[in-house]
């Protein structure tokens, strides 16, 4: 069991980033839309598994996008930040139902995953345009990066999670 779990994440971590690389990177929706889809790394991994493993993985899935995208270290910032903030934002989303041994992602509602996805979206965007453009003199500039950046995540997203995820009966 714990033997899949880690070729399941392997899998995920190598597939994602691939298609962040080969695909997504190359996709410029109205010459600045990239959806970063290596996001849903940080949404599928498993909620219990120790911390600091997952910070260490996130920093090293932000670091190999930044290898291939030639961005300075803004992908393994963000990354990183955004794995650090992420059980406080599972406990805002789902606020008791996350303390509990048996909480599974999948027995949520698909509001609560949404919103889930979407505050790790923004937080993740937020903090790499913020390095990107590090001015705050540009500030319609950040946030019509931030804004439509996130929207064109989300959609590629939640498009991904409906095609990948376990169908509930």
């Amino acid at each position: 069991m714990t033997n899949n779990l880690y070729l399941q994440n392997g899998l995920r971590f190598l597939l994602l980033v691939l298609a962040q690389v080969l695909i997504f990177n190359r996709l410029n929706f109205l010459g600045y839309i990239n959806p970063m889809v290596y996001i849903l790394f940080l949404y599928w991994y498993p909620i219990k598994p120790r911390r600091s493993v997952f910070m260490l993985i996130c920093f090293f899935l932000g670091l190999t996008i930044d290898v291939f995208s030639d961005t300075l270290a803004f992908h393994t910032v963000a990354c990183t930040t955004m794995a650090f903030f992420r059980p406080a934002i599972m406990r805002f989303v789902f606020g008791v139902n996350y303390e509990f041994q048996s909480f599974r992602l999948s027995n949520t509602t698909r509001v609560q995953q949404i919103a889930f996805l979407t505050f790790l979206i923004l937080g993740h965007h937020a903090i790499f345009f913020l390095l990107e453009i590090f001015s705050l003199s540009h500030l319609l500039l950040l946030l019509k990066k931030i804004v439509f950046t996130s929207v064109g995540t989300l959609v590629v997203g939640i498009l991904m999670l409906t095609l990948f995820s376990a169908e509930k009966e």
